[in-house]
């Protein structure tokens, strides 16, 4: 039995460990920066590192600045909105564990407007603003520049942040004599969303595209992550004054200056003798969700993958004298541009000839990344009676792990609720998932507590599980794609993506009608391993042009139709 003073002080103790913080933050935005009240996700960010911007610190992993963050909807210009004890954080999660000290404090807010989409769904979402689906760096969101303070939740103090500066608009690509842009209103997609949608494409044109007015090329989609120039493209020679850059990604010094240089040998290649002549491209189709549709069609992103494929890319194949046949089509890329490969090959085979697929997203759910969604019943914790084990999220070459699946998914809720973080975990949500009642994305399992739930994995299996998808259907689909999947993947990626891979080669290997598929592994090798055995990871990744051209070709010269044009586009 506790004695009398012993009592009071472990009071004392358990109310100061249950009190809330009594910091707030208080946040405005003047009338200058917007007449009209706000809605969004409104985040106060710290960092004790004046070496950037708390906002562009802001991730999972080891040297991530911290970020409390609350939804705003009518905010007024003028009126205050109060960031406290109330407002979910990562890395730390309730303010009132945050560790006093002098902070760098930034505000932002991401700012949301209203869908009211074909299917009667009323959203509230970030649409891209030409950026990419990246909130720190989005057009229009209103910020406040870092300010030095002093931060300690057990005081009732109130700390007061404007966000009176506005991010600029992204700067319009300059078409070059090689490099076109095209941009079109999807009708499909417009209906759908409720508002004019456009898709766009950087179209690389080939070497002697004007000299060779007869010429009819084959077309090579880049699928991947939205960029706002052509990947892995460098016209002019490197920059002579680019200061070496190390790159912790790969461990590698000078890592910006090896990319301009393999960029500009890429632009050599393209424009020398011999090389494939083909069009080139490279789809911008980001959605409200994130920076790529996934290029297939989805209940929360409405019909991405036809519009592509009915609307741009016949358009782009009027415009520069496409072949327009499935022969004469493919696709290839890593990471999103991996997964996007295979389902656009598995989903329309007839009109892909190949795909050269690296590093994919999960394409069997029983290795979502380290999660079974169909028997696990946890995301955040490995199976025990007696102890929680958390899953590893993050690892680099050697196993290291810098972060956990929880902290990863907590990150993301950070950004964004009702899976509008604009990151990973949330657009596979948005992709993958039927349409809650809300509106918004359901739920592959609870955002903070992990629970699985069982409905949304079985309606995953059935339209989004590539690899139950590919045996399921391979009496049908098998002789469509007989030849044409050829899937990479590093031992040690850094998300595990390589153990979804294991299980379609399983069945590739043993597959009746015959795959006739490759399937190979980087020793040792992260993201985003693609099948270059003779460099590492980090050159490789800007080889895919060099290393998939000449493969396409194989595949046209012996597997085209009789009568096809072979001949037009090889000068």
């Amino acid at each position: 039995m506790l004695k009398p003073l012993a009592f009071a002080l472990a009071f004392v103790a358990f109310q100061a460990e249950a009190q809330p913080s009594r910091l707030r933050f208080a946040v405005t935005f003047p009338a200058e920066r917007s007449q009209q009240p706000l809605d969004g996700r409104l985040l106060v960010l710290l960092s004790a590192d004046s070496s950037g911007s708390p906002k562009d610190q802001f991730g999972y992993g080891l040297s991530t600045s911290a970020a409390f963050a609350i939804d705003v909807e009518g905010w007024k210009p003028g009126e205050t909105r109060y960031v406290d004890a109330t407002a979910f954080g990562f890395p730390v999660r309730h303010l009132k564990d945050f560790p006093a000290g002098r902070y760098r404090v930034q505000g932002i807010i991401n700012r949301y407007e209203t869908f009211t989409r074909s299917d009667g769904k009323v959203v509230k979402l970030p649409p891209d603003k030409g950026e990419g689906q990246h909130w720190n760096i989005k057009p229009g969101n209103l910020y406040s520049a870092p300010a030095w303070a002093a931060v300690d939740p057990a005081k009732n103090d109130v700390v007061r942040i404007t966000l009176d500066q506005e991010i600029a608009p992204i700067a319009e690509f300059k078409e070059t004599q090689y490099v076109k842009h095209v941009r079109i209103r999807s009708e499909r997609l417009s209906k759908f969303w409720g508002r004019d949608m456009y898709l766009a494409a950087f179209v690389t044109l080939p070497w002697g595209f004007n000299d060779h007015p007869g010429a009819r090329y084959p077309l090579v989609i880049n699928h991947g992550h939205f960029s706002t120039t052509p990947d892995n493209w460098r016209e002019t020679p490197p920059d002579p004054n680019l200061k070496p850059d190390y790159s912790t990604r790969f461990s590698l010094s000078g890592y910006n200056r090896i990319q301009q240089e393999l960029s500009h040998q890429f632009y050599k290649d393209w424009t020398g003798p011999g090389f494939p002549r083909v069009l080139l491209v490279q789809i911008q189709h980001p959605t409200p969700f994130y920076d790529d549709s996934y290029a297939v069609n989805s209940a929360n992103n409405g019909p991405y993958g036809d519009a592509i494929q009915y609307e741009l890319i016949p358009e782009i194949e009027k415009r520069f004298r496409g072949l327009g046949q499935g022969w004469a089509r493919f696709v290839y890329g890593g990471s999103t541009g991996g997964w996007e490969s295979m389902a656009v090959q598995m989903f329309y085979p007839e009109e892909y000839n190949g795909a050269w697929i690296a590093c994919p997203d999960p394409i069997d759910f029983r290795h979502y990344t380290v999660v079974n969604i169909y028997s696990d019943s946890n995301a955040y914790y490995m199976p025990s009676r007696f102890k929680k084990t958390l899953r590893p999220g993050h690892r680099n070459w050697l196993g290291h792990v810098d972060a956990s699946l929880m902290e990863m998914n907590h990150f993301e809720l950070a950004l964004g609720t009702k899976a509008r973080s604009g990151d990973q975990w949330d657009v596979w949500e948005s992709v993958y998932s039927p349409t809650g009642d809300d509106g918004y994305p359901r739920r592959i399992w609870d955002r903070e507590t992990g629970k699985i739930d069982p409905v949304t994995a079985a309606y995953w299996k059935e339209h989004f599980d590539l690899s139950y998808i590919l045996q399921r259907d391979w009496k049908t689909l098998g002789p469509k794609v007989r030849g044409k999947l050829r899937i990479y993947v590093g031992d040690m990626d850094n998300y595990y993506l390589n153990n979804a891979v294991y299980e379609v080669e399983k069945f590739l290997k043993s597959a009746e009608p015959v795959a006739d598929a490759v399937v190979d592994y980087g020793d040792r090798d992260e993201h985003c391993w693609n099948g270059d055995h003779t460099r590492s990871n980090a050159y490789s990744r800007l080889r895919y042009n060099q290393m998939a051209l000449p493969w396409f070709v194989e595949r046209m010269l012996t597997s085209a139709p009789a009568g096809a044009d072979l001949r037009s586009w090889r000068y």
